[in-house]
């Protein structure tokens, strides 16, 4: 089994593997967030697990050495936002980036009309991504064709909305739908605010948003990055990797397995594990590996292995 690293080329204590909730702050990109906090800490790997637009707040996963790993495992799991749907409005950006450009009166709107509509985005349903997002339209960055004045159709894809409720409404000439969004990944919240206001007829745009939860993480426990913090703060608040892991069955490796698991070979564990994935835990508990189980060998066959 290869060493844990002890210290980084200039005798620094290396930074441990682990997941830190960011309450993050408008006006930055998720990529600024890394950046930051990898400068902050000196870690050699920094990522997280799901972008957030510039203008949006709340929980951004910020993802430490091996645990950069799990982010498609990451991605699995619920997201929640409260989001602020301006209606009898429109954007080229469909939030608030843009010029606000006047389609409809919605003073006939009631807070019923919205709930109503509201109905209609939940499920698996088709969601056609906005113009300026970062999808691919004939092999272009969707953003970069609508900035260079073209006007780009991304293709309507299936994402899942398991709940979305009113939350408050302002009616009138400028009328504001505060909602609740419970989703899968993929969901644009522009798109949601942007075809609620087409279905009820006056358009609409996305204003404030806020991811209130990630899986377990919640904004009321993330943690603000600002000029105060530090690398030892950042420690503080470091949560396991298995955090940001869905459901799935927990296995014990003892010394002899796990390094084996660790050169990418398959293992006989008891119990044995169920079908689907698997997580594989040092007799320490540390997350070391995940995997599935070999139905005719009867094994843990690695698939991601922490390092």
């Amino acid at each position: 089994m290869p060493p844990r690293r002890s210290a980084d080329a200039r005798g620094l204590p290396a930074f441990p593997s682990g997941v830190l909730n960011v309450d993050k702050a408008a006006g930055e990109t998720s990529f600024q967030v890394v950046r930051r906090v990898r400068h902050l800490t000196g870690a050699h790997r920094v990522g997280h697990a799901g972008t957030l637009d510039p203008l949006a707040t709340g929980v951004l996963p910020i993802l430490f050495e091996s645990a950069t790993r799990l982010a498609e495992f990451a991605h699995r799991l619920p997201k929640t936002y409260v989001a602020e749907i301006h209606l009898g409005f429109v954007t080229a950006t469909d939030d608030a980036e843009a010029e606000a450009q006047p389609q409809a009166d919605p003073s006939h709107l009631t807070a019923e009309d919205i709930a109503g509509a509201l109905t209609h985005f939940v499920g698996r349903i088709l969601q056609e991504p906005p113009a300026f997002s970062a999808v691919k339209v004939d092999g272009q960055r969707a953003y970069r064709l609508a900035r260079s004045g073209a006007e780009p159709k991304p293709a309507a894809r299936e994402v899942e909305v398991y709940e979305a409720g009113l939350l408050d409404f302002q009616p009138g000439s400028h009328a504001v739908a505060r909602v609740e969004i419970r989703c899968g990944t993929g969901t644009y919240l522009r798109s949601i605010a942007r075809d609620l206001g087409r279905k009820l007829d006056v358009g609409g745009y996305l204003g404030r948003l806020v991811r209130t939860a990630y899986g377990p993480l919640t904004v009321e426990t993330a943690m603000q990055i600002d000029a105060q913090t530090t690398a030892e703060d950042v420690r503080g608040r470091l949560l396991g990797a298995e955090v940001i892991l869905p459901t799935m069955e927990r296995v014990k490796l003892n010394v002899e397995q796990e390094a084996m698991v660790r050169q990418g070979r398959s293992v006989r564990v008891l119990p044995e594990p169920g079908p689907g994935l698997i997580r594989a835990h040092d007799a320490g508990g540390r997350l070391v590996a995940l995997g599935h189980t070999d139905p005719l060998r009867r094994t843990f066959v690695p698939e991601k292995v922490l390092t």
